[in-house]
């Protein structure tokens, strides 16, 4: 037991990830998905991440309402398939799914089995993109469960999902809740429109910064991409994915990298004693000055947001000018 009371502190784990090439067809996508659970379980793997909406087409591209229909309750069909396998197997599996919580209430979510013990909750993306190609606010309710973290033999786990991965303060809190392992389930890539140096940038840009909530952490990301070109539902442009799924260590050191063009079970050992390492030799954690943070709940720095923080600690701001 270690001090901070998860159950494994040291000793390795077999992280597995499906980057996976969606079909039009829900039903064989969710069977491939089993196929490559069954593939990287058969390598070792006790933890399996599935990229986000992993049992359909990235149909955010355009707004439909018919896409609706394609949502089910969680638990429900899809959940099930993966609990019934990963109770077989005795594997964790984290991955993405379309919730129908309500009529006219959508989530993008995302489940964690725990093998034998089954069902152990679900993720609600908090943070929903709105970008050409990425039409999630059509579809999605924010997220109200906060940012969540699931227990294992292997320490926690946090799950975000995909735009999640930019922002420096999900990873943050999922780490203050006892985090080692941060799960991103992601579908991500570039439009045909993008010439290739932009392309490569935004790429690695995608990388680097998962890598360095990893570091600025001091837990390892596993990041799970889809791949291929999925043309938009309304026969718009569409999307390439990019694939090249990893896995990054809490020094920020890339452990394994999918391709960028093809279907793949990556695997990735993980040695769960680097993280305290890392954390007693680069203390982030304790040199926090949460005394000072209380700006981050401000949307911005404004004039009048500055004199309200100020006003708040009886004191005057040195921030604001005439």
């Amino acid at each position: 037991m270690s001090r901070s009371g998860d159950p494994v502190a040291t000793g390795r784990l077999l992280v597995g990830l499906a980057q996976m090439s969606m079909s039009p067809d829900s039903q064989r996508n969710l069977d491939r998905a089993l196929e490559m659970i069954a593939d990287a379980a058969a390598r070792g793997a006790r933890l399996i991440c599935l990229p986000e909406l992993f049992a359909w087409r990235y149909f955010c591209q355009s707004e439909d309402p018919a896409h609706f229909a394609l949502a089910e309750p969680v638990p429900g069909p899809v959940t099930r398939a993966l609990e019934a396998l990963a109770a077989d197997l005795d594997v964790a599996v984290a991955a993405g799914v379309f919730e129908r919580r309500a009529p006219g209430i959508f989530h993008n979510a995302a489940v964690y089995i725990d093998g034998r013990r089954g069902y152990r909750g679900k993720y609600r993306k908090m943070h929903i993109p709105d970008d050409p190609g990425y039409s999630e606010k059509f579809y999605f309710t924010p997220g109200d469960l906060g940012f969540r973290v699931f227990g294992s033999p292997w320490g926690k786990c946090g799950l975000l999902l995909c735009w999640d991965q930019w922002f420096p303060e999900a990873a943050r809190l999922a780490t203050l809740q006892g985090a080692r392992i941060l799960l991103y389930p992601t579908a991500i890539g570039s439009q045909p429109a993008d010439g290739p140096g932009e392309r490569r940038s935004q790429r690695e840009a995608w990388e680097l910064v998962q890598r360095s909530h990893g570091v600025a952490n001091g837990c390892f990301a596993v990041a799970v991409n889809r791949v291929g070109f999925e043309s938009a539902p309304d026969g718009s442009a569409g999307i390439e994915f990019w694939g090249r799924s990893f896995v990054s260590g809490p020094d920020g050191r890339v452990l394994a990298r999918a391709s960028g063009d093809s279907e793949e079970v990556l695997t990735a050992e993980l040695d769960l004693g680097a993280v305290d390492r890392w954390r007693v030799e680069w203390p982030f954690l304790r040199d926090r000055r949460i005394d000072a943070y209380a700006g981050l709940t401000a949307r911005f720095l404004d004039r009048s947001n500055a004199t309200e923080l100020a006003a708040e600690k009886d004191e005057p701001s040195r921030t604001v000018t005439k």
